[in-house]
């Protein structure tokens, strides 16, 4: 019995902290064979909070291939797309249009 609980209360484990994305929803998708990184990330937004993946990737490629069966070094990543483009100091304190 206790072992069900377990499995129960694991399935709330949030993966995702900056969109809230819980165990439960990626084993949704799984279950029904979406087991592609990008197209867990453009359904369930895991991946597209302020930390950009660094934190939950690496958890769902794991959960991935548990699940799945396959190796983590098979399941693709995500591409990595940055919120801005850095400017370097110089070009704002001369007033100056960074493109």
């Amino acid at each position: 019995m206790a072992g069900k609980e377990y499995a129960k209360e694991e399935e709330f484990t949030i993966i995702c902290r900056c969109e809230d994305v819980i165990l439960e929803e990626i084993h949704s998708f799984i279950s029904r064979g979406i087991t592609d990184m990008e197209q867990l990330k453009r359904l369930l937004r895991v991946g597209m909070g302020p930390c950009q993946g660094r934190t939950c990737s690496a958890l769902l490629a794991g959960e991935i291939a548990r699940t799945t069966g396959k190796y983590v070094g098979d399941i693709k990543f995500t591409t990595f797309r940055p919120l801005a483009a850095p400017i370097k100091l110089g070009i704002l304190a001369r007033g100056e249009s960074h493109d």
